[in-house]
């Protein structure tokens, strides 16, 4: 697993799969595409006119991979609040949107796992 920037205190799991998010739970989910995880936030891609803007709050529902020391393989689900706090253009129709969690997750998915499992994309 590549470290893409040195100044982050924990490492990053990467991975390609669904996010939902809204700005309240029970509003109209709006799907993207998580980019990499931490226990303490997420990268996430989407389209620039479905995307959430700097410093608001949204709600997110992902799916987290977990592997066993048996080599098993299973998925952690969370919703978590969180704030937007940073967004970068893709391109003319994409965004990569980082969001920190209000309560981190109960692990570290890059660190609390046997390393040759990793899902680099």
């Amino acid at each position: 697993m590549e470290l893409m920037d040195e100044r982050r205190a924990e490492k990053r799991l990467r991975y390609s799969w669904p996010i939902w998010f809204a700005e309240h739970c029970d509003d109209i989910l709006t799907q993207g595409q998580m980019i990499d995880v931490s226990s303490g936030g997420a990268a996430f891609s989407c389209y620039s006119d479905r995307c959430p803007s700097l410093g608001e709050h949204i709600t997110a529902r992902f799916s987290v991979p977990q592997f066993g020391e048996d080599e098993s393989f299973g998925l952690a689900n969370f919703i978590r609040d969180g704030r937007i706090c940073r967004i970068d253009s893709l391109g003319p129709y994409l965004r990569k949107v980082a969001v920190q969690f209000s309560e981190p997750l109960p692990f570290r998915p890059a660190e609390d796992q046997p390393a040759e499992q990793f899902m680099v994309i």
